[in-house]
């Protein structure tokens, strides 16, 4: 039973995400930080208030996060099919720390 539980927590936060998925999160990273730096940049000027700048910057960062750091589902619509493994044999004579593994 805990065992169950700890492997869907692993699975949960182990956080696997395809090709596309990244190439996504890479696009919404840039596009979302670029409009929030526009934004509190803009704001910033026009009312001559650094402080309300920093906080959107902050806000629009921290919203960034939580859209792309989390291995949301839609960042896995994509899912790598590896080759089967075609008749490889396990290594032999291996040493690790001064002990044969077989």
């Amino acid at each position: 039973m805990a065992e169950q539980l700890l492997e869907q927590a692993r699975d949960i936060f182990e956080g696997q995400i395809d090709f596309e998925g990244q190439k996504l999160v890479e696009n919404l990273v840039n596009i979302s930080l670029s409009i929030v730096g526009a934004i509190a940049f803009l704001v910033g000027y026009f009312l001559q208030d650094i402080k309300l700048a920093v906080y959107i910057g902050l806000a629009g960062t921290a919203a960034t996060f939580l859209l792309t750091v989390p291995p949301w589902p839609i960042y896995n619509k994509n899912p790598v099919k590896w080759l089967p493994v075609a008749g490889a044999a396990p290594p032999t004579n291996i040493v690790i720390d001064e002990k044969m593994l077989r």
